[in-house]
């Protein structure tokens, strides 16, 4: 594939970088046009969206060390200060508390706004993997000889043998629950029901996906990516339920 996608001189773009931060811009400008469908201030997205920006590649860049070390060892702490190593989940983990924490400060109703982000943080999702993807960086799932394996020797962890190309699957599963949920929004909804959705519709694709990935599993036979997505499902569950029988009392 392509890790830099244009080089000028010593400035590199490299692929992955650049659809990082068109899943920010992207998710952003939308964002900021659900903000003001509900009555809320689209200024609020940009602190929101900043938030996320920083405490979402942090946490995304702890989660990688942290699994780093549990299979390579000590030496994978040096990757902490490096330009690679961004593992989803921590960034997802990492950026909710700090945009919680934004929401908080703004004074305005934190359900009501992590609702209007759950089909946003799918499709940034799907554009994130479409960077992975083309910078070829090793999420790949094992060899295979069907006719749209792919093998990426030109990749950032190249493999001359054709594999399952699991970013692309991803990306497929992740834009069908964003169309799902991108069309739920308007409806009259209980509040808590779209993020619960989101929730376990994004802990199954990933779940789901990690069977075709190589990455090491840490206990029956599930990685750490599953025992997360476990959670995010149980409490998507517990807040679709809390959503739909707190809305059936006010009724």
């Amino acid at each position: 594939m392509f890790p830099v996608i244009l080089e000028i001189g010593a400035i590199k773009i490299y692929s992955f970088g650049l659809m990082v931060a068109l899943s920010f811009l992207i998710t952003g400008a939308l964002f900021r046009k659900e903000l003001k469908r509900i009555g809320l201030s689209p200024q609020l997205g940009d602190y929101i969206v900043i938030s996320a920006m920083i405490g979402g590649i942090f946490g995304a860049k702890v989660y990688s060390v942290i699994e780093g070390y549990i299979k390579y060892g000590e030496i994978s702490l040096r990757d902490f200060f490096s330009g690679s190593g961004l593992v989803w989940y921590g960034g997802f983990i990492a950026g909710t508390i700090a945009v919680l924490i934004v929401i908080k400060l703004s004074h305005v109703p934190i359900i009501k706004v992590i609702d209007i982000t759950a089909p946003l943080l799918i499709l940034g999702y799907a554009i994130g993997r479409m960077g992975c993807f083309l910078s070829g960086d090793g999420d790949y799932g094992p060899p295979t000889d069907l006719p749209w394996g792919m093998a990426f020797p030109n990749g950032t962890v190249p493999t001359l043998e054709r594999v399952h190309p699991t970013p692309l699957y991803e990306i497929i599963f992740s834009l069908g629950i964003f169309a799902f949920l991108w069309k739920m929004r308007k409806r009259d909804l209980p509040s808590g029901w779209m993020f619960g959705m989101y929730l376990i519709l994004a802990g199954v694709e990933r779940f789901s996906m990690e069977f075709w990935r190589l990455t090491t599993k840490i206990a029956y036979g599930l990685t750490v990516a599953q025992f997360v997505s476990i959670i995010a499902i149980i409490f998507g569950g517990v807040m679709v339920v809390i959503s739909i029988r707190s809305k059936q009392i006010k009724t």
